[in-house]
């Protein structure tokens, strides 16, 4: 079976994207993992498969390099509405559809995308960490020198403990800098570091904002390993936040065809 594909990145975050607008691809998991393998596929953090759905222009399908269906992917939801615009399926906005619902998003022609993320109406704090979901779930701790913190090892320490063994969390590592935060994250599914991870970022920059480091009071410039981000938001109380934007490049890599196995 031939595979037409395309790949993209999100500040250093990768993505396989398949246009399934005609429903004839179904793949498994050990076929998107192959995909997403770095030595034997293409090589990616994700892979997106791009549908219709009535009421909206497309439908994003978000698969973990493992292979697993996932939860909301920020990153991701940036590259797949610069894609849908290279098919010709959008012009400068869009209104999709992901596992956790509906999201709009703005492209201007230097592929700089924003994109409208779910509300926060909870956040937990705990003794040294936050606890919050947007979109995905994040786990979120302050550290010194970030740079240079061992995040594989104690991303998975946390990933792995007893409370998040069975779904998982994503991690997330941050410090204050002089014009907003610096993020590194542990990502389930990819069960190691990106370069950037989107919900993360997001849910980052609303633990900068209820600690008072944020750049802004209703933004956050966040730098990561890949690249910078901005995110903007409402906060009504401390924990609930609305009207929240992840804003960031998006860039097309390459394009090609793979030659796939038969399960």
């Amino acid at each position: 079976m031939q595979i037409s594909f395309d790949k993209y990145q999100g500040t250093g975050n990768d993505f396989i994207l398949i246009d399934n607008r005609k429903k004839e691809i179904q793949l498994s998991v050990e076929q998107i993992a192959f995909l997403c393998n770095r030595k034997f596929g293409i090589g990616a953090d994700g892979l997106m498969l791009l549908e219709l759905e009535p009421g909206v222009k497309f439908k994003m399908v978000y698969f973990n390099s493992d292979g697993n269906e996932s939860s909301m992917c920020g990153n991701g939801g940036r590259c797949i509405t610069v894609f849908a615009k290279k098919i010709g399926l959008i012009s400068d906005t869009a209104k999709f559809i992901a596992i956790d619902g509906v999201h709009e998003a703005t492209i201007n022609d230097q592929n700089y995308v924003s994109l409208k993320m779910n509300d926060v109406k909870s956040v937990e704090s705990g003794d040294d960490f936050f606890y919050l979901n947007t979109g995905s779930p994040h786990y979120v701790k302050m550290v010194e020198d970030v740079k240079n913190y061992n995040v594989f090892e104690e991303g998975k320490k946390i990933r792995n403990n007893e409370r998040f063994v069975a779904e998982g969390t994503n991690v997330n590592f941050i410090e204050k800098t002089d014009d907003g935060i610096f993020v590194r994250t542990y990502e389930r599914g990819v069960e190691g570091e990106t370069l950037s991870c989107g919900t993360g970022v997001t849910a980052s920059a609303l633990v900068a904002a209820m600690k008072g480091i944020s750049n802004e009071k209703n933004s956050c410039k966040v730098s990561t390993l890949g690249g910078d981000l901005n995110v903007k938001f409402d906060k009504v109380l401390e924990s609930n936040f609305y009207n929240i934007w992840l804003e960031g490049p998006a860039e097309f890599v390459f394009n090609g065809i793979i030659n796939l196995k038969e399960d």
